[in-house]
């Protein structure tokens, strides 16, 4: 809900430039992702999704799986885990359905899926992160964006 403006600004400039798909918001009950107003650096999103509630061997209602299913799948169209060797090397799924198979019967581990899926959210935010470091606009839009207060 802190977001609220934010996300209303997209859409509204999807209106304006008649884009077709529009800004979408992916919200999860089990998200606690605080009310930092500050970018998304790398080290927050390792952070936040260590804390993501992701239970092993449980499907529904785990918010790391459902990242998964609906954006980094979507996105990549594979999802890659990094592992060691003696914890069954590097597996790179694809399908939603083979990760969940592996994840229910414990040969896929919260502690492998987690670094994988803040490695593949960082890869997608990176070149946001870029634009509005890089670009003068972007930077003055962001500024501007961060002054404003949300009302009810």
């Amino acid at each position: 809900m802190d977001q609220r403006k934010v996300n209303v600004l997209a859409r509204e400039y999807c209106d304006d430039i008649k884009r077709k798909n529009k800004h979408i918001i992916f919200v999860s009950p089990y998200a606690s992702w605080g009310k930092d107003k500050r970018r998304c650096l790398k080290a927050e999103v390792n952070v936040k999704i260590k804390k993501a509630y992701c239970p092993p061997k449980i499907v529904e209602g785990n918010l790391c799986l459902e990242y998964v299913k609906f954006i980094i799948f979507p996105w990549f169209n594979e999802f890659k885990v990094e592992r060691s060797p003696d914890n069954g090397g590097d597996k790179v799924f694809t399908s939603f359905d083979e990760l969940v198979a592996d994840y229910e019967s414990g040969n896929l581990h919260p502690g492998d899926l987690k670094p994988a899926l803040s490695k593949a959210l960082n890869k997608i935010l990176q070149p946001v992160r870029d634009h509005f470091t890089k670009d003068a606009k972007a930077k003055d839009l962001l500024k501007r964006v961060k002054a404003y207060r949300v009302t009810r």
